[in-house]
């Protein structure tokens, strides 16, 4: 072993289980006071219904019947999506050097389904909804709904990515069980049932095929497949059909994931001292996987834009003039712009690169991205190829309410982690494992 790393011991897992700092408390009580924020406005909304958004009619009641609701529905999904191919890819094609980010890209993934799902629950206005209409309609319309299709296979996305994280949690939690605290003993024996090292093997051979699944059903079946045909297949929506939408999600869901897993990532090393375990190089290679999948969501978009103004039918020219000319679709795409040239340009200057840099780019894209889906969204609604409500006044402005729901699921997404980290190690035992043996060898 070199003299010149320092060694990574077991211990430096086990850190943010065992302290708690101001800093981490302030955080928490910010997390706790956005949901809050969001609560107040939610109950709102279940008094009153849907009328106190922008969302409650067509036209007179904002212009659509779905506007930062289902864009972010869909950012969120995107980034679960992203998460896990990521977390899959380390497995599948030995990308190593990313694993002490794995285990976050997965609790990402749960987290973000979570939010996801809890979007369609704030949009059906009514919760009972749910269980009167949507499952009882479950089984005889899963075969020709695009609607039900999504419910069903990000319901199965979950699934997999929980079991995929429970199994590698199994193995950290047996090997650091004596670091672990004995108040949590509950929790660990619910994990731990039924396990002997005998297992470990033949679970590596379980993830590799679960990380195998994942990555077939992203392009096919997910951010590339069912939530794009949600779109795609209403062709009366103005720039919603063609088959670039399957690509141009997936370009999405990767970006923002990338961007996610970037700022948790550097959130840890920060508070906990982490440099040697998640090394500057990790931050280096996300950041250049950041500026591709940036640079597709940027020529994805030159598409959509080039062939909705070049010889299109009326509407989806009209409506592609309309988001050309918004401030906030080039706010977005400017935020992506410049996540790519200060990658562009510290891949040339090395010494531009900066974690902080990065974390702030990375904040800037996922503005970004989130405000493209929306657009998105209301854009194909507002200017539809029917002339049904053509003489029904009204612009989409994200109410306070829908605005509070970002702020609110951001904050369940901070307090996830904060909870996980202080019962699970949030780095795989195998990062620190395969550097000790790579440095032994």
């Amino acid at each position: 072993m070199s003299t010149d790393t320092p060694d990574i011991g077991p211990d430096v897992l086990v850190r943010p289980i065992q302290s708690r700092s101001k800093g981490y408390l302030a955080l928490l009580a910010a997390s706790l006071v956005a949901i809050g924020v969001w609560l107040a406005f939610y109950i709102q909304q279940l008094q009153q219904g849907l009328i106190v958004t922008h969302l409650g009619d067509w036209g007179s009641g904002g212009g659509v019947p779905w506007g930062l609701y289902i864009g972010a529905f869909i950012w969120w999904v995107g980034i679960a999506h992203g998460g896990i191919i990521l977390s899959a890819a380390v497995r599948l094609i030995g990308l190593d050097r990313y694993q002490p980010v794995a285990r976050m890209a997965e609790l990402l993934t749960i987290a973000a389904l979570t939010c996801a799902g809890l979007y369609i629950l704030i949009h059906v206005g009514r919760p009972d909804r749910l269980v009167t209409s949507v499952l009882p309609a479950w089984p005889w319309r899963v075969h020709w709904s695009p609607l039900v299709w999504d419910v069903t296979v990000i319901t199965a996305y979950f699934v997999l990515t929980a079991t995929y994280l429970l199994l590698t949690i199994r193995y950290d939690i047996h090997r650091l069980r004596d670091r672990l605290p004995d108040r949590l003993e509950p929790i660990y024996k619910v994990l731990m049932v039924g396990y002997t090292e005998k297992e470990d093997a033949i679970v590596e051979r379980m993830v590799w095929w679960l990380a195998f699944a994942i990555i077939i059903m992203a392009p096919l079946l997910l951010h590339g497949g069912v939530i794009p045909w949600l779109f795609a297949l209403l062709p009366s929506m103005a720039g919603w059909a063609g088959g670039v939408q399957g690509p141009s999600f997936l370009s999405i869901a990767l970006t923002s994931a990338v961007s996610g897993i970037i700022i948790i990532a550097a959130a840890f090393r920060y508070a906990y001292d982490w440099e040697e375990l998640i090394p500057y190089d990790v931050f280096q290679g996300l950041a250049k996987w950041l500026g591709f999948f940036s640079l597709m969501f940027l020529w994805l978009q030159l598409q959509q834009v080039i062939t909705g103004i070049f010889a299109a039918p009326t509407t989806l020219q009209h409506a592609t003039e309309v988001k050309i000319t918004t401030p906030a679709y080039w706010a977005a795409i400017g935020l992506v712009s410049l996540a790519l040239l200060y990658i562009f340009a510290s891949a040339l200057e090395p010494s531009l690169f900066s974690i902080p840099r990065i974390v702030a780019v990375s904040v800037g894209v996922l503005a970004g991205t989130l405000v493209e889906k929306t657009l998105f969204v209301v854009e194909g609604l507002q200017h539809a190829h029917f002339a049904l409500y053509d003489g029904v006044p009204g612009v989409y402005v994200p109410s306070p309410v829908e605005l509070s729901s970002v702020l609110g699921t951001v904050g369940i997404v901070v307090l996830f982690f904060l909870a996980v980290s202080k019962v699970i190690p949030v780095v795989e035992l195998h990062a620190i494992e395969d550097e000790h043996t790579e440095e032994v060898n």
